[in-house]
């Protein structure tokens, strides 16, 4: 089988010119044992046959290998299903550069859970004094949702979907919770609820309680 050495070198080695470099390669390959169908050593004592420790396979050939030496890998290459709702809860601040283009048109979302890439947001989704006064937002907690990330760049494009409140507040944190795993916490329809008995307070009559398996 090939044999690739990946050999580390400093400035010193580069002084010494590629003759160097090659000598160094040299001795490393004669260091390696390529036959891969050796066995182990015997040793003979008394008659009895004992084989040598070993701390471990030396086999050059990653295909000789038991499995239990192996780090498996894999690649995705489609997404079935997306379990995520592409919402997060956050907070929004300026970009750093003030000087570049994207300063003028686009904020940070810094989600708050960290597993949610940073996403680039429209400053036209942010509150209209945000520019001018960022510093009364920075406690503020945001919804944003993620709507397209590109191959080649670090960050995110989110879409700001509405202001929650104070962060640490009860009901702000509540619903960026619901919100995040997607959950409806809206009210019911008036249909819905002319489902449910009215007269309250409601019992299960005795007749229907003749026709149910007890399981209380």
């Amino acid at each position: 089988p090939d044999v690739i050495i990946e050999a580390q070198f400093d400035d010193n080695d580069a002084e010494h010119g590629q003759d160097h470099l090659q000598d160094t390669l040299t001795d490393d390959v004669k260091k390696l044992t390529l036959d891969t169908g050796e066995k182990e050593k015997a040793v003979g004592i008394g008659g009895v046959h004992r084989t040598k420790p070993d701390d471990g396979p030396k086999v050059n050939d990653p295909r000789l290998l038991p499995d239990k030496f192996l780090q498996r890998t894999a690649k995705v290459v489609y997404i079935l299903e997306k379990k995520h709702s592409r919402a997060a809860t956050g907070f929004i601040k300026l970009l750093a550069d003030k000087n570049s283009e994207l300063f003028k048109r686009c904020a940070m979302f810094s989600p708050v859970d960290h597993r949610v890439p940073r996403a680039y947001v429209c400053l036209a989704d942010c509150p209209p004094d945000f520019v001018t006064r960022p510093e009364d937002y920075s406690n503020m907690l945001f919804i944003c949702r993620i709507v397209d990330w590109k191959e080649d760049s670090n960050f995110a494009t989110g879409q700001l979907a509405k202001s929650l409140g104070q962060a640490g507040e009860i009901e702000p944190e509540t619903e960026g919770i619901l919100t995040e795993y997607g959950v409806d916490f809206s009210e019911f329809s008036p249909e819905a609820l002319a489902c449910l008995p009215q007269s309250l307070p409601w019992v299960i009559s005795p007749g229907e309680l003749a026709k149910r398996r007890d399981l209380r």
